[in-house]
C-alpha cells in the first residue's frame, strides 16, 4: 500500500455481511455466512439496473472477487438517518413511489428473488417464529402474536421493495436525503413492509407527511403495522441463532410493546 493511502477501515454493524471502507471512497462487502453470498450476487445485477429508475443514489455493486467473494460499490455520502425532518419524509415518499412502480418481471429478469421466493421464505420463516420466537412471549401476548404470524404470509407479492427499510439504510446531510443502501434483502413483495419504519417507527410530522405524499390508504397502513410489529421478532431469531442474549432481550421488549394495543393520538 502506497504510504498515503488511506488505511481500509471495518464498518459497524452488518448482520449478514461486513463492510469495510476502502481508500476514503468505496465500499467492500463481504458475506459472513455462505447463504448470503447470493444475495450479494443479486445485487450486483439487480442495482446497475435499478438505479437508473430511482431519485436517490443507491449502491450499484460489482464482483470484485468470486472467493472468497468480495463485492465493491461506490461510497455513498451522508450518514444514517436519525433525525428524519418532513422535508426527509417527502423525499422518501418519492422515491418509494419511484421502486415501487417498478415493473416487478423486469427486475426479477435482473435478478431479483420473484414471488414464489417470497411465500416460500415468509412460510420458512414463520415457522422459525412458531417454534422458536413464540414461546418466549408472555402468554397473554401469544394469541395476537399467533394471529400476526398467520397474517404476514397472506400480504402481496407484488412490488419491488427494499425489504429492510429503517433509518440505518437511509442517507442523509444537511441537504436532505442523500441515498439509500443495503439492497440484500429487496425482493417482489408487499410495499407496506416498506412504509413499516416511515408510518410508525418516526416523529408524527414525518409520518403524516409521508403518509399524504405517499398517499397511504388505509389497508396499506394497517399491514405496515403488521410488518412493524414483526420487526423485533428477527432481532431474537438473530440473537438465538448466533449466541448473542443481548439481541434476544432487546428483541423481546420491542416485540411484546410492538404487540401491545397503540394508545391512541
Amino acid at each position: 500500500m502506497p504510504d498515503d493511502a488511506t488505511p481500509a477501515l471495518e464498518l459497524p454493524g452488518g448482520w449478514d455481511s461486513t463492510a469495510t471502507l476502502v481508500d476514503g471512497r468505496w465500499i467492500e462487502r463481504r458475506p459472513r455466512r455462505a447463504e448470503v453470498g447470493e444475495r450479494l450476487r443479486m445485487e450486483t445485477r439487480l442495482m446497475p439496473w435499478l438505479a437508473a429508475r430511482l431519485p436517490l443514489r443507491v449502491p450499484e455493486p460489482q464482483v470484485v472477487r468470486a472467493e472468497p467473494l468480495v463485492v465493491r460499490h461506490a461510497l455513498v455520502p451522508g450518514e444514517p438517518t436519525e433525525r428524519p425532518t418532513a422535508a426527509h419524509a417527502r423525499e422518501l415518499a418519492a422515491f418509494l413511489r419511484a421502486l415501487h412502480a417498478t415493473d416487478a418481471a423486469a427486475a426479477v429478469g435482473h435478478g431479483l428473488p420473484d414471488a414464489r421466493a417470497t411465500v416460500l421464505d415468509r412460510l420458512e420463516t414463520a415457522d422459525r417464529f412458531r417454534a422458536s420466537v413464540l414461546p418466549l412471549l408472555p402468554a397473554d401476548r401469544r394469541q395476537v402474536a399467533r394471529a400476526l404470524l398467520g397474517a404476514i404470509p397472506l400480504c402481496p407479492t407484488d412490488t419491488v421493495v427494499h425489504g429492510d427499510l429503517g433509518p440505518e439504510h437511509l442517507l442523509s446531510d444537511s441537504g436532505g436525503l442523500t441515498g439509500v443502501i443495503d439492497f440484500s434483502d429487496a425482493h417482489v413483495g408487499d410495499p407496506a413492509i416498506d412504509l413499516a419504519w416511515a408510518l410508525f417507527g418516526t416523529p408524527t410530522e414525518f409520518a403524516a407527511e409521508f403518509a399524504a405524499r405517499y398517499g397511504v390508504t388505509t389497508e396499506l397502513r394497517d399491514r405496515a403495522l403488521l410488518w412493524h410489529r414483526l420487526g423485533p421478532w428477527y432481532e431474537v431469531l438473530h440473537g438465538l441463532e448466533h449466541d448473542r442474549p443481548a439481541d434476544v432481550r432487546s428483541g423481546l421488549e420491542g416485540a411484546v410493546r410492538r404487540l401491545s394495543p397503540p394508545v391512541p393520538s
